[in-house]
């Protein structure tokens, strides 16, 4: 638990990084909220509960959801229709917890444990063989969730964020790797002979992978 006001916020959040409430995740929400930029009443996950929980970290009153957000309800979870599924991988790059498994041109299938019913795998799946399942039956909100579940979902949205970022990384220091490789000998990398055309290639080439490696070195402290 977090003592600042932006984590104490990001704390009362259900975690299931869905962007209902139009920021990016639960933590760009909880931001949002600490600055004034955004209402306590935006979260459809954690319902009218929520809302009061936020009331009493920001002392703001308390309001129902706004409707221009979403409505609160039950928990769901995604099932993917085996029959339908073309394997396109687009839910898999969607879901922000990493609950979808499968490969290129295989049939993908949810890790029920894992799903947090954001329902972001809905819109991008090209053939809409993606439903909900209702799993908690008339409870809704947080009376459909719990803490353990919304650390979970955090813990697994951390993880996935992580991983992107370093796979970013790596691609970002094979493309260096393959830039200098080619900039070392430009003569053979280059339909150009003219050794002026060449030169003033280099020099653009290098300005460029300095900018580059300008990026990736560490921010003094």
């Amino acid at each position: 638990m977090s003592s600042t006001l932006v984590g104490r916020i990001h704390d009362a959040l259900p975690q299931t990084q869905c962007k209902r409430c139009g920021y990016p995740d639960c933590l760009g929400y909880a931001q949002a909220i600490s600055v004034g930029e955004a209402d306590i009443n935006q979260c459809p996950p954690g319902g009218s509960e929520g809302v009061v929980r936020l009331e009493a970290i920001t002392g703001r009153t308390a309001k129902p959801i706004d409707p221009d957000f979403g409505a609160e309800g039950p928990r769901t979870v995604a099932f993917i229709d085996e029959d339908w599924c073309i394997g396109c991988t687009l839910c898999i790059a969607a879901c922000p917890v990493d609950a979808i498994v499968g490969a290129n041109k295989r049939m993908h299938t949810v890790i029920e444990a894992e799903c947090t019913g954001c329902e972001l795998c809905l819109p991008v799946c090209p053939v809409d063989c993606i439903l909900l399942e209702n799993v908690s039956a008339e409870a809704t909100g947080w009376q459909a969730w719990s803490a353990p579940l919304a650390d979970h979902a955090r813990a697994r949205y951390e993880s996935r964020s992580q991983r992107l970022a370093r796979e970013a990384d790596e691609q970002q220091q094979r493309l260096l790797a393959k830039a200098e490789l080619k900039v070392s000998d430009i003569a053979a990398h280059s339909q150009h002979t003219d050794p002026a055309v060449l030169d003033k290639k280099r020099s653009i080439i290098e300005a460029v992978l300095e900018r580059a490696r300008a990026k990736r070195a560490p921010k003094p402290d």
